[in-house]
């Protein structure tokens, strides 16, 4: 299956050949190039005020770009060759038809999870949180693929069934395949996917800046579900030298069209999950195993307390209900004390004041 996918030096247009690359002395610079390039430029200038809206230092898009770039291509390329082993193995020079990738030949979802593990270790390192990142990218990666699309174009590769309809041929419904005096109409579906990854990343872009909160992983499942669903549908549409087979192996179902469907289940599962964590849904089992479990708690121990002067123990419940009862015996002592007082000295001024009168009665 191995090719040379970039086999033409310029692509059909309107049934007239166009050079497909910018030649500056022996070095040529392709136009797919230029859209890869011009895509990730485009994606850190639509990620650098989502980053400042979410607290993040729009400069840390150029660290997470430092070790994106380099991780894609290689993932890319590694998907590529392990899913259609069997060609590279038994290529004149193995090696070099691995690294070889002027040729053609990387898959994106092997750049997305090569992509996805360089955020994670960069996130950790920086100590700034993964969820939150994968967020943020999503949003933008599809306007990334969106012009890369267009590369493919450029190149005229990612295309679908031959169309014969008269009808139907014409661009962007087709597009022409071949040369300028012999070329095939097939489906458009660089064309496709790149129109329906631009919607997906403005569905994205919108619902980004009218949420609120920040209980992260809706935009991650969002692009999950939605270019799973993308890829899912258009796989099976290519031209089937451009549908790789599953570890070397030809399938009825495309193998990307598989990889499509595990991705979509895993972006419901964690939006699922980020709606519960938002707590705006309950998960039953999930929240009887997360359930604190309610222990009896053991009785309290009274605590014992030396008594300084004669060194007996005592609890301290009983210690302040002695207290309390002393202090009661003490205050009613103190007012009997005070009746006897008062009494006492009313009694002896009337007898006093007697005596005084009769004293003067007898005088």
């Amino acid at each position: 299956m191995l090719q040379n996918l970039l086999n033409t030096d310029g692509f059909l247009f309107n049934g007239k050949f166009h050079t497909n690359h910018i030649q500056i002395g022996n070095f040529s610079i392709y136009y797919y190039a230029i859209c890869i390039v011009t895509g990730m430029i485009l994606c850190c200038l639509v990620a650098a005020p989502m980053f400042k809206r979410k607290g993040e230092n729009p400069d840390f898009i150029l660290d997470l770009m430092i070790a994106i770039v380099p991780s894609c291509i290689v993932g890319a390329r590694l998907w590529y060759v392990i899913f259609d082993i069997k060609t590279f193995i038994n290529a004149e020079n193995p090696f070099l038809a691995i690294i070889d990738i002027r040729n053609g030949g990387l898959a994106i979802y092997g750049g997305l999870a090569a992509g996805a593990l360089a955020i994670f270790i960069v996130c950790r390192i920086k100590k700034i949180s993964v969820l939150k990142v994968f967020d943020l990218a999503a949003v933008v990666v599809p306007l990334g693929q969106m012009m890369g699309r267009w590369g493919n174009f450029f190149n005229q590769e990612v295309y679908g069934q031959k169309i014969t309809n008269e009808a139907w041929q014409f661009f962007p419904a087709a597009v022409q395949i071949g040369t300028a005096e012999s070329y095939e109409w097939h489906q458009a579906l660089f064309f496709y996917e790149g129109t329906l990854n631009f919607l997906l990343f403005l569905a994205l872009y919108i619902i980004f800046w009218k949420m609120r909160g920040n209980t992260y992983g809706y935009m991650t499942g969002g692009y999950f579900v939605g270019y799973g669903i993308i890829r899912g549908v258009l796989e099976p549409l290519r031209s089937s030298e451009y549908n790789l087979p599953l570890f070397g192996k030809d399938t009825s179902i495309p193998a990307m069209t598989l990889f499509s469907i595990i991705l979509v289940i895993g972006g419901v599962l964690l939006i699922l999950d980020t709606m519960r964590r938002d707590g705006k849904i309950h998960i039953k089992f999930l929240e009887k195993k997360n359930r604190a479990v309610t222990l009896p708690m053991p009785p309290e121990k009274p605590v014992v307390i030396e008594t300084g002067e004669t060194g007996e123990t005592s609890e301290a419940g009983e210690t302040n209900e002695t207290a309390e009862k002393e202090e009661t015996d003490k205050s009613g002592e103190n007012a009997d004390k005070g009746e006897k007082a008062d009494d006492g000295d009313g009694g002896e001024t009337a007898s006093d004041e007697t005596n005084k009168n009769s004293n003067k009665g007898e005088k």
